[in-house]
């Protein structure tokens, strides 16, 4: 991704979003959502290159920052709370659009987010149903929502997506966790053991008291 089109473009597939122009300066496109209006994506070219303003929670901010050169603290606003993504080639597809998810996650306060959340609480050596997760985040009934979630993890090493099964202890597909057994391997090393590729949930289930 190194162009304004294919930032914007990318930016307008997330739910009740729209572009907006609002300094009469046709360099500045920005990217908000409704019913609050806030802009998480805010694109413009700088210096010969596309630059992408994205909020941040300060941590991944510093995170990301950390891995990227051209991830810098945002241009012309809070330093903590934004960052400035560079589009000059050096940064995977995957990880512009995943930064880009997080903002938007932030400023909506998405169910995303929320089902992140919870499993960042999940204890190490336990697991929880997708169902469990989804009622937890708010809605028993995005129990689907949660699996494409966990398809998109930012975060693998602080949301462990590892640790949640289907209702019958069922592990996830391969290309959740880069392959058939990895989902395996991460639980076992934690203790939990399995049966027949399931994990007994009278024994391992957490029960959130």
């Amino acid at each position: 991704m190194i162009s304004r089109e294919e930032a914007l473009a990318y930016g307008l597939t997330f739910p009740n979003t729209y572009e907006e122009a609002p300094f009469h300066d046709s360099n500045w496109q920005l990217v908000r959502v409704l019913p609050n209006k806030k802009a998480f994506l805010w694109i413009y070219e700088r210096n010969g290159y596309i630059n992408l303003n994205v909020k941040v929670d300060p941590e991944r901010g510093f995170f990301w920052r950390s891995v990227y050169k051209s991830v810098i603290p945002g241009y012309h606003q809070n330093k903590k709370h934004w960052n400035t993504i560079i589009l000059d080639g050096t940064i995977p597809d995957e990880d512009i659009k995943a930064m880009i998810a997080e903002s938007y996650d932030i400023v909506t306060d998405s169910p995303a987010r929320r089902i992140y959340e919870v499993v960042k609480r999940i204890p190490y050596g336990r697991v929880a149903t997708y169902g469990q997760v989804a009622a937890l985040a708010g809605d028993r009934n995005m129990a689907r929502a949660v699996g494409n979630a966990l398809h998109r993890n930012p975060d693998p090493e602080n949301i462990p997506c590892h640790r949640v099964v289907n209702a019958k202890g069922e592990l996830s597909g391969a290309f959740a966790f880069g392959g058939a057994s990895v989902q395996a391997q991460l639980l076992e090393a934690e203790g939990v053991q399995l049966l027949d590729g399931r994990v007994d949930l009278d024994k391992y289930q957490w029960r959130n008291e």
